[in-house]
């Protein structure tokens, strides 16, 4: 099995969820008392925090690349980014890197097509909701069009990831306003909801949703497992 290296940190509470699905993917597969082989590169997230407010987004690219650089000299095979808003600068790290980079759109809009969704609602961070970068890659590369709540809307979605799910706190009034949007994103046409957010995946659960789920911390995790047992 090869080496799996994750940039994590961003938050430390959805970087733990990447492990537990890592290794839990690996033991399904294999079996027995199979891990998956892994190393984690944590940043310093307040860092991360800050930079995205002040819209340092080449400076964050810089920083993700070197994480990168640190997991491949560590022995990583593979490198992923464990936080969709940061795969605005996934260019560096690709640059950076000699080994593969797994982008975290493409396992979730393989899992789209495979399951004919042609029309998604997409929960995220403001930056993942509002900016190019996601929604381009999924309308570009697979025929995916996304659709993003209203602006009062994406305010209490990014409010919650960055004041609660960051913290590791899940609330339930917090649950019962995400299933209201996912409710606004199903009456706008969406056949689906993408949890764009590594963090939503500890606040909705596929019962909370009136819509499907498709989770991008666990496709990530999962297609990342498949990539490092495939491998001679």
């Amino acid at each position: 099995m090869k080496t799996i290296g994750v940039i994590g940190g961003m938050s430390w509470e959805s970087s733990a969820e990447y492990y537990r699905l890592l290794n839990r993917y690996a033991k399904a597969k294999l079996g027995g008392h199979h891990n998956a082989r892994s190393l984690m590169m944590t940043v310093d997230f307040a860092e991360i925090e800050a930079l995205q407010r002040a819209g340092e987004w080449d400076r964050m690219g810089n920083l993700m690349a070197e994480a990168a650089r640190q997991l491949q000299r560590g022995g990583a095979d593979l490198v992923l980014l464990a936080t969709n808003t940061m795969h605005r600068g996934y260019a560096s790290v690709e640059q950076a890197l000699a080994i593969p980079f797994l982008h975290i759109v493409d396992p979730t809009a393989r899992a789209l097509q495979a399951a004919g969704v042609r029309r998604v609602g997409l929960l995220a961070t403001r930056y993942t909701m509002e900016q190019s970068f996601y929604i381009g890659r999924l309308r570009d590369r697979y025929g995916i069009e996304a659709v993003v709540p209203t602006d009062t809307s994406r305010a209490d979605v990014h409010r919650i990831i960055y004041d609660e799910l960051c913290h590791g706190e899940i609330n339930d009034a917090s649950r019962k306003r995400y299933q209201e949007i996912i409710a606004e994103l199903a009456a706008d046409g969406a056949q689906a909801v993408i949890l764009g957010c590594t963090e939503i995946t500890l606040l909705i659960k596929p019962d909370d949703s009136s819509l499907p789920v498709f989770d991008t911390t666990a496709l990530h995790a999962e297609a990342a497992v498949n990539w490092a047992i495939e491998q001679p």
